[in-house]
This record gives C-alpha cells, structure tokens and sequence, in this order.
C-alpha cells in the first residue's frame, strides 16, 4: 500500500510543477516596457539586450606600404577599421580622436595569412607541451615533445584540468605533459560552440602561428580566427568543406560515391520542376529526400565544397572528369603529379592544395610524365587552377626539422616562385584562395573595405626568408608583437623610439632664455658704467663753467695735505 502511495505522489507533484511552470515563467521573463509613439499609440520597447550596440572601436595602421592583396600597393597609406572591420584605406584621412595608432612608417602592411589546415594542437586546450624556459632550456633534453619528455599521467577528479596543467609546466610546476584526449574535438562537430569552447588564446604555438603572419587556420573543415582577446567569435565558418574519397584503390568507394551524386542531381532536377510547377499548382507534393545525401546536396548547389585527397595523375584525371559530369569545383589536396594534367584541373575549375617542396619520383616503369616538380604550382596556376600552398606539416615545434612546418608557411610559398610561380600569385596561395576554400572570403584574405581588419606588419618582403612579422592584427586588435614575446624579440630587435621633440624644444627655450637673460643683465652692467662716467663728464663741465666750491676745497684740502707731508 505505501508502495501505491508513493506512486501516486510522483505524478501529482510533477503535474503541480507543470501547472506552475506558466506562472514561473511570467515571473521570470522581463516585462516589456510600453511606450507612446508619435501618433500616440502603444508600442512594446525592444528588450535592452537587443537594443545595445557594441561601442565605437576605432583602430589605425598608418604611414606603411599597404599590400592590398589584390595587386595594388599604397606606399604610406592608412587603413582604419572601427569595430574590427575596415572602414577606409587611403591618404589623409581624419582620424577619431579615441583612435587607437599603430605607427607602421617604414614597415610593410600586408592581409593576414591563411593556413589551409593546422594541428588542433594550435587552436586547442590539448596540454601539449609549453614553450621552453630560455633561462634553463639545457636542462629540457629533447625540447618540447622530444625522446626525453615525460608525459602525465591523467588528472584525477578534481585535479587540475589539461589546460591548468600547461599553465603549471609553463611555471615550472611539473614536467612535459601529454594531450588530454578529453579535449580532442571531431572536425565534424555540430556548430561552432564546441570548438569556441576547446579554444585556448594563450597557446604558446598560437603564438608561434601568430608570430609568422598567420591570423586565420583551418581545423578540420571549420575556419577559426587567432584571437587572443576572447575566446568568443573565433570561428567564422563550422563547415567549410567535406572530404569525399574517389581512387582506384577503392573501388566500391568509387561507385558509392557516384551513386550518391546521381540520386543528389535527380533530386535537384526535381527539385528545380516542382519549383516552376508549384506556382501554377500548389497541391503539388514537394519531391522525396529519401535516400539522398543532403552533404553531397550541398556539393552540387555550391553551399559548400568537396575535398579530395589525391597525387596519382590517374585519380586526378578521374575527379576533373567526375567534376565536369556533376558540376561542381574540387578541392585537390596533395594534387602532386597536376603538373602532368594541368589542362584537364583547369577546365574543371579545380583549387588545389600543394606543397612546393614535397618530393616524390616517377615510378622506373613508367613512361608518361609523373612524379613531383619545382613547377607544379606555377603550371597549375597558368591553366586556370587556383593554387593554395600549405608545408608538409601542419603543426609548429621546436623540435624536429627546421623550416617544413606552419612557421615557414612564407618560405613554402617562396619555393613555388622558385618554381616560376609569380610573387602576387604567391602571396594569393597564401592569403585569399585558402581563404576561398574555407568559405571565408568575404572576411578574410585581402585589404578591402567591409571585411575584418586582419593584417600583419612586416619589415620587409612576407615571401623572403629573413623577414621578420613585427605585428599581427586580428579583428582591429594588436594579437602579437615581435618585441612583447620571447621568441624573437632578440632578433632585429626594433630601434627604441626617439624621445619626443616638446621636450627637447623646452630645454632649447629655457637655455635661450638663460643667454638672453644672461645678455640683457651685461647689457644693463653696460649701461650703468656709461651712466656713472656721464655723470663725471657733467661735474666736470660745471668746474669748467662756474667751479664747484666743494671740490674746490677738497683740492685745498688736498693741497694742504701735501704741504704737511712735504714739511
């Protein structure tokens, strides 16, 4: 019976809970405030939240040589963004006075690079292994992630998470740790709050990206910003692409694949018909999404894009061709042996994604063309191909193999000049079409106004080996500069700045004033020693015209005096 009881009880208190839900709710939500309008009728004032607009941020780059990124170069010109946006670029233009300035006289100003792809390490909270301490980096055999590290155990309940552990490393507080795979995020992640929340703005190899020109990367189909102001507002596109596989090495991939695209254009079709024919007749059943691939819908209506991982020049020849059929644009990563079918990509409208430096030989029994070249990038992009240029490795460490990671992501691009790829065409593959392929062009990749100041400044050429990025700014603000971090601040440090002139003006016055003070007081000791021999002359005069009985008897006095000495 209290068994009966009890189960009585539980649904007449969730069923008070739900009558009272009503109630709880009115009392919660703010009552909106009416009030009149003109014609004097009653209107309901839109909530505070919705009514508040962000404040006025201005932010000026000023006196560089502005590299638009679409060909054209402003020698001295100011570029001024307001809320992290570009507002204008061009000559004498007036400033706010709340502006914050950042002088770039003699420097170069370019767009932010685009990295392709990277390691989520850069972008994520994964406890990789911190920045070396430059006082004691004898004593980390190995550097970062090397064969001595010593990786952590993981935390235990209550223990400090992934992130306060490299907090703690950084500190010196315990060793090398590994990354916590409880921070690992799926690329295809639904929406971008996910990885707003893995995203960690004081990563040491952020830093590293950051201070080689990067301020926008690409983690696994998602386009991210390196902010360091906020871990809000870092990803501007979750799904930038979607990587499909079409190789003779798979067969049954191959016809999957091409199952899918046939069922996705019928449905289009249909689509497209139901749509002219629903205007006339409205009771039409719109066409069944039944066994269709809404990702590869997306493909074929432009939403988004297909990226294919490919080198052979057989599978290149087999997705252009595919692409052609379907009507779509590829996205070739790898795309090694392109040089060899350069025309057919072209007339596909394919993107490619390369490494100039990669290397791989034509197999001895062949007697085709094939293997890598210098000139893969530079003959691609002659036949219509839009190159993007990534490293071989997607990540940055202090260990390892000097210059084939994201930190000479410049030098890679300055390779395929060497392969007779054009210095504008160079600087593209690295700024706009990566930029074009993550979807986020309309923000990102180039100088112009509308899209989001990200910029960096350099002292000199972003595709020679020795420039060094002084700047980096991301959404109108300062993310990294050269002499605030330890990485390369020892490097070319920046000349101190001058002092200002008002003070050296205001020493130059009062010492003037001083010469002039000290001038006029011998001027005045001038005029008094005239003044007195004056007065001398005028006694004089009178003695001449009339005497003068007091110096008359002083001389008698003094004649006196000498006939008593005389005696």
């Amino acid at each position: 019976m209290k068994v009966l009881k009890r189960s009585w009880l539980l649904p007449a208190a969730l069923l008070g809970a739900l009558v009272a839900l009503p109630t709880l709710a009115r009392a919660a939500a703010p009552t909106p405030t009416l009030v009149q309008d003109e014609e004097g009728g009653e209107e309901e004032e839109a909530d505070d939240e919705d009514s508040v607009e962000e404040e006025d941020r201005w932010f000026a780059v000023v006196g560089g040589d502005v590299h638009t990124g679409t060909g054209a170069v402003l020698r001295g010109a100011t570029v001024l963004a307001n809320k992290g946006v570009i507002e204008e670029i061009g000559y004498d233009l007036t400033l706010p006075e709340d502006c914050e300035v950042l002088d770039a006289t003699g420097y170069r100003v370019y767009p932010g690079l685009v990295a392709i792809s990277v390691s989520s390490s850069i972008v994520k909270a994964s406890g990789g292994a911190p920045a070396p301490d430059f006082d004691h980096v004898e004593h980390v055999p190995g550097g970062p992630g090397g064969s001595h590290a010593e990786p952590q155990e993981p935390p235990a309940p209550g223990a400090p998470g992934s992130w306060e552990r490299e907090v703690l490393a950084e500190l010196g507080v315990i060793g090398w740790s590994e990354p916590d795979p409880a921070y690992e995020v799926e690329p295809d992640v639904e929406g971008a709050s996910k990885l707003e929340d893995s995203y960690d703005p004081f990563g040491w190899r952020l830093t590293l990206t950051l201070s080689t020109g990067i301020t926008t990367v690409g983690n696994g189909s998602a386009a991210m910003k390196l902010r360091r102001d906020t871990v809000t507002d870092v990803v501007m596109n979750d799904k930038g692409f979607i990587s499909l596989a079409y190789t003779d090495r798979s067969p049954t991939g191959k016809a999957s694949l091409r199952e899918k695209l046939e069922s996705a254009s019928k449905y289009l079709r249909e689509y497209r018909i139901w749509q002219d024919r629903v205007r006339r007749n409205k009771d039409l059943e719109e066409p069944s999404t039944k066994g269709v691939d809404k990702n590869i819908v997306a493909v074929l209506t432009g939403e988004t894009r297909a990226k294919f991982r490919a080198n052979d020049r057989e599978d290149l020849l087999e997705i252009a061709r595919l692409a052609q059929e379907f009507g779509f644009r590829p996205v070739i990563d790898g795309c090694g042996e392109g040089w060899t079918v350069a025309s057919e990509l072209g007339r596909a409208g394919a993107l490619a994604i390369v490494t100039p430096r990669m290397r791989s030989t034509k197999a001895e029994n062949l007697v085709r063309a094939g293997g890598s070249s210098i000139e893969n990038a530079a003959i691609l992009h002659e036949h219509g191909v839009q190159v993007a240029v990534t490293p071989g490795n997607e990540s940055i460490d202090l260990g390892g193999i000097t210059g084939r990671d994201l930190l000479h992501l410049p030098i890679e691009a300055g390779f395929a000049v060497r392969g007779g790829l054009s210095n504008q065409a160079a600087l593209e593959a690295i700024t706009i079409v990566p930029a074009r392929i993550l979807g986020v062009d309309h923000r990102v990749g180039s100088l112009e106004v509308g899209k989001d100041c990200d910029l960096i400044v350099t002292d000199g050429d972003v595709l020679h080996y020795q420039t060094f990025v002084q700047y980096a700014v991301v959404a109108g603000r300062i993310a990294y500069d050269k002499q605030d971090e330890l990485f390369f601040r020892h490097i070319r440090p920046r000349p101190e700045p001058e002092p200002e002139a008002a003070p050296a003006d205001q020493a130059d016055a009062d010492e003037a004033t001083d010469e002039a003070a000290e001038e006029s007081a011998d001027e005045n000791d001038g005029e008094d020693g005239d003044d007195e021999d004056a007065e001398d002359d005028d006694s004089g005069d009178e003695d001449d015209d009339g005497g003068d009985e007091e110096e008359g008897g002083d001389e008698g006095d003094d004649g006196g005096e000498g006939d008593g000495d005389g005696r």
